[in-house]
């Protein structure tokens, strides 16, 4: 117990003080597509990306770490292959068994097998010779290298794969006159047909050669300064090039003027037409069927067109990067590769900020994009017809009969009840008519499944379906209770559909009380459902009619109030008597009353005592203090003197909702007890 003192009756009156939108559009495909999944490079740079189909397995390059990145077709780092100094173009073999890398750091060309992930061979190019980039054709395997001789320092040479020797041979130097090594590209649909390309220029060099008798007979060097339409044609700073399985166009992608890639004929390099980007051609990949993913430096980020296509039929946008919406992932040079069967296209990003290399994977690449929209009203009246109207879009447009399936969702098919299908007109656009016989969210979901040229989408539109409103009534709103009483609330339920069940929740006051369902139950053949609350605390009960197909939902509140237990118990007086019909208590004058409270405890709660004086008949207040509670509910405090004799006096103990330290009980008052001193 703890023991307070206040002061005198005349010190203590000095002292004391008082103080929704119309149109819901969720899910779906859409165009520009987004990338369908990412996973971090353990990788310092990146130089060359190629993909083997046969075991699903992408290879990088980092130039700067000097290894190459082995990965599944998820991202996901399998193996790591090291000592590979400067490793920067990568080539696969046409029976994808070998990957051979250009290793300019150790002077050679090192062959890494597809199926176990590690060197196998190394092809030593003698002092002073750094390849760069590697390309199959005509049974060699050709590469792009620098050396210290005299001359041009650009040269090509050849390493022959289908000779038990495997010789190599390099260039004299001075046959092509490139000025550094020359980037090689060659397809197993055109064997015999190897392209090359200055880098580093100003003005972009291509040259392409026959490599049909094992040794290179050149047949075109340029570009032509004549395009297809005539007047003068140029391409800047070479970004990436690849030619295309026909072997017919080598493909160029620049990284300075115009912004577009451009494609040349292999028989006299002249300009046959230019797909333009918003920001520079900055990495492209042909499929083996001649479909072209073109990468950009901005939004959409990757393009994708048909062999001879003008327009892209799908594209790509990296998200924004550490959400600056006006800021992407940014695609690396020589970042783009197909999977062999084109499911999907393999692209290496960096952030702006910093080198934290990304494997995006974008999937579905070999069919258009379609996006359907789905617009319907945002309200409508049950039992009412309605419309839905859309649109599928998508390029090249959805051959003609193609049908788009319906569901509607609702309170009584929460799973989905399939509709009449919709086919589009020639536009794209469709509408159609639906009566719900059902209230609150009806969802209407448009499909699209897709097709061997056209990827599967959908959308969906939600409309707000009205409902009666029916009565819900709790009773006990603003009722008060003695503490610790068990109280019965009742729920009455008006006229519904089907449901007929009622929540009833109890919700105490203060913080570490959490809310709590007390019952959940049909109402009975009255629409009454009942419960029992002990009343420790104000509490909110709440009753909860979640609704149905044709009456919304209601909730009601009812506050309790719950009373506190209190009492208060004077000591020290030497006789109790009365004074007409009330019951004093005698102090001597020298005595010093205690007045001890107990009341319900609550952590941090204060009990007030309220003191008072009689004169002439008319009660008088002395002051007001509150006093903490200990532990156990107990307050106990002392009245000191002087006392003056022969004044009727009275003491209360209260808690005061509020002023007490707390808010979760009602305000509750103890009896007043009565005392005076005498000589």
């Amino acid at each position: 117990m703890r023991t307070r003192r206040i002061p005198t009756a005349t010190a203590t009156a000095t002292a004391f003080a008082v103080l929704f939108s119309s149109i819901v559009l969720v899910g779906g495909a859409a165009s520009p597509a987004a990338a369908d999944s990412s996973a971090p490079l353990p990788v310092k740079s990146s130089g060359d990306i190629v993909v083997d189909g046969v075991h699903q397995r992408v290879f990088i390059s980092d130039p700067r770490s000097g290894k190459i990145v082995a990965t599944d077709y998820n991202g996901k780092v399998i193996r790591q292959i090291g000592s590979l100094p400067g490793v920067i173009g990568l080539e696969l073999s046409p029976d994808s068994k070998t990957v051979y890398a250009a290793v300019p750091g150790a002077e050679a060309i090192a062959a890494i097998d597809t199926a176990t992930l590690t060197e196998t061979k190394r092809y030593p190019l003698g002092e002073g010779v750094t390849p760069k980039y590697p390309a199959v054709a005509g049974g060699k395997l050709w590469f792009g290298f620098d050396s210290p001789e005299a001359g041009p320092r650009g040269q090509i040479g050849s390493v022959d794969l289908s000779s038990p020797e495997e010789t190599v041979t390099l260039g004299s130097g001075m046959e092509d006159g490139w000025y550094s090594a020359p980037r090689l590209a060659a397809d197993p649909g055109a064997p015999n047909v190897l392209a090359a390309a200055e880098e580093g220029s100003s003005f972009i060099a291509l040259s392409v050669y026959d490599v049909s008798t094992g040794t290179r007979t050149r047949v075109a060097h340029g570009p032509s300064t004549t395009g297809p339409t005539g007047g003068t044609q140029y391409q800047s700073y070479l970004s990436d090039f690849d030619i295309t399985p026909d072997g017919k166009s080598v493909l160029v992608g620049g990284g300075g003027t115009p912004y577009a890639a451009q494609s040349y004929s292999t028989a006299d390099l002249s300009r046959t037409s230019t797909l333009a980007t918003n920001a520079g051609g900055r990495a492209l990949a042909v499929a083996p069927d001649g479909t072209l993913a073109l990468g950009s430096w901005q939004s959409p980020n990757v393009l994708v067109y048909k062999q001879g296509g003008k327009s892209p039929y799908r594209t790509y946008t990296f998200p924004a990067y550490n959400g600056n919406t006006s800021t992407s992932y940014d695609l690396r040079e020589a970042g783009l590769a197909w999977a062999p069967d084109r499911s999907r296209v393999f692209a290496v990003t960096t952030n702006v900020y910093n080198d934290v290399f990304t494997l995006r994977t974008l999937t579905d690449a070999s069919r258009s994009a379609v996006t359907v929209s789905v617009k319907a009203p945002s309200k409508a009246t049950r039992a009412k017809k309605l419309t839905v109207t859309g649109k599928l879009t998508t390029n090249p447009a959805l051959p003609a009969g193609a049908k788009a399936t319906v569901v509607r969702t609702d309170l009584e098919s929460p799973k989905g009840r399939s509709l009449a299908s919709v086919t589009p007109k020639k536009d794209g656009t469709f509408s159609f008519t639906d009566t719900p016989h059902v209230g609150g969210k009806v969802t209407y979901k448009v499909s699209y499944a897709g097709s061997a040229t056209h990827s599967p989408a959908s959308r969906s539109a939600t409309v707000d379906v009205s409902r009666a409103a029916t009565s819900l009534k709790l009773n006990r709103n603003n009722s008060t209770h003695a503490y610790n009483k068990n109280v019965s609330f009742t729920a009455t339920l008006g006229k519904t559909h089907k449901n007929r069940v009622v929540e009833l929740w109890a919700d105490p006051f203060g913080a570490d009380k959490p809310k709590k369902l007390l019952k959940k139950a049909k109402v009975n053949s009255k629409g009454n459902l009942s419960v029992t609350v002990n009343m420790k605390r104000d509490t909110a009960v709440t009753a909860v009619f979640a609704g149905d197909a044709r009456y919304a939902p209601k909730t009601v509140k009812s506050t309790a109030y719950a009373k506190v237990n209190v009492s208060l118990k004077l000591s020290k007086h030497y006789k109790t008597a009365k004074i007409g019909k009330t019951s004093y208590a005698y102090y001597s004058k020298k005595k010093n009353p205690d007045f001890t409270t107990s009341m319900t405890y609550y952590k941090g709660r204060a009990q007030r005592l309220t003191l008072q004086f009689n004169y002439q008949g008319r009660w008088y207040d002395l002051g007001q203090e509150y006093f903490p509670l200990a532990s156990n509910g107990k307050s106990v405090v002392t009245l000191p003197g002087p006392h003056e004799t022969g004044y009727k006096m009275r003491v209360r103990a209260s808690y005061v909702n509020g002023s007490s330290g707390d808010s979760v009980n009602s305000t509750t008052h103890s009896g007043w007890k009565y005392f005076i001193f005498t000589k």
